[in-house]
């Protein structure tokens, strides 16, 4: 009972205030205060991982789990600033936790060493929003119908060299408010004409506005009929980093791992063949993914992961606080161009 009071009214503190005081004024106290009755999960410790939870912990959320299996390596060492380079072969999780905590110590910081593959149904059911990243499809899968039929928010994200990606799922309505310019009708009394009879936009104020959004499940998403007329109707408006995730989620439930730059030759020759079967299991022709992606898409990269992790925790924190927009559903990066796309695989 107590936690369900502080979730729905939870209380900020004169420190938490002066703490929070230039986001309380970006996005409001209402706004601040569901951050604050929020607790979230983040799977996987990586890169990516690293720069979600900064911004998280710094947004002021009410906890934080860090899950994650696997061990600190010198690879991980690379992109993975939450780490110290002396912890190499202990668990992420733990690794992470004391660099994490300092970032901000009013967020409860946990750090879980179990896989997530173990972990039971109602593991999940604790948290308001669940952030995955390095997981297998079929995971993402398996914990984004769980959720969703629990009004649990989902996340999914990860970086493959120079190409990011993130997807959300915030259930069938997502309620959210945007300020908006108001409105200013014209009087009745007014004699200046017939422009003064329309309504003017008054820069100076703003107004509330509540909107409600609906989304697909991450399986819906990944699961397009590209044999249907409207399917390929929206085929050339489709990024083709859409087509990349495909290859590489299969990559990685092939080998139970993504590309390596240690085996770069086979792996190679891997992804080539997988792109082949994949695009031709779709009814889709193989030139849709050139070869030139094979080159970019080995290791995580800092500043790859600083944009994909700036995205994915600004959408959470969207998400959490109720406040503006959300992305609907897919956002993709390739620092090859320098660019972010935005795609929609919603329902009908």
């Amino acid at each position: 009972v107590i936690d369900m009071i502080e979730k729905e009214d939870p209380v900020i503190s004169e420190e938490e205030a002066a703490q929070y005081d230039r986001q309380i004024r970006l996005w409001g106290l209402d706004a601040q205060k569901r951050l604050r009755g929020s607790r979230v999960l983040l799977a996987g410790l990586g890169g990516l991982g690293a720069e979600v939870a900064k911004n998280l912990i710094l947004a002021g959320v009410k906890g934080l789990t860090l899950l994650d299996h696997e061990q600190v390596s010198e690879e991980s060492c690379r992109a993975q600033f939450l780490v110290p380079v002396t912890a190499q072969g202990q668990n992420r999780a733990k690794a992470s936790l004391e660099r994490a905590q300092n970032l901000n110590p009013m967020v409860k910081v946990h750090a879980d060493p179990d896989r997530i593959e173990d972990k039971p149904d109602d593991f999940f059911l604790q948290f308001d929003a669940v952030c995955l990243t390095g997981c297998s499809r079929d995971l993402m899968i398996r914990v984004d119908q769980l959720c969703s039929k629990h009004n649990i928010k989902v996340f999914c994200g990860d970086v493959y060299g120079y190409y990011g990606y993130m997807f959300c799922n915030l259930g069938q309505a997502h309620n959210y408010v945007e300020e908006k310019p108001k409105v200013v009708k014209p009087s009745g009394e007014s004699n200046d004409g017939p422009k003064a009879k329309k309504a003017k936009v008054d820069p100076n104020e703003t107004t509330m506005v509540k909107k409600t959004a609906s989304f697909c499940t991450l399986k819906e998403a990944l699961a397009v009929d590209w044999t249907s007329e409207k399917a390929k109707a929206g085929l050339k408006r489709t990024p083709v980093d859409y087509f990349l995730l495909q290859v590489l989620l299969k990559f990685r439930t092939d080998k139970g791992r993504d590309p390596d730059p240690q085996s770069f030759p086979e792996d190679s020759q891997l992804l080539r063949q997988i792109r082949d079967d994949v695009l031709e299991s779709l009814s889709l022709n193989s030139d849709l993914l050139n070869d030139d992606f094979i080159s970019y898409c080995f290791s995580e990269m800092s500043p790859v992961c600083a944009v994909v992790g700036g995205v994915l925790g600004q959408e959470v924190v969207k998400a959490l606080s109720q406040r503006d927009a959300p992305h609907r559903n897919f956002f993709f990066f390739d620092g090859r161009k320098g660019n972010g796309v935005v795609d929609y695989f919603g329902p009908n």
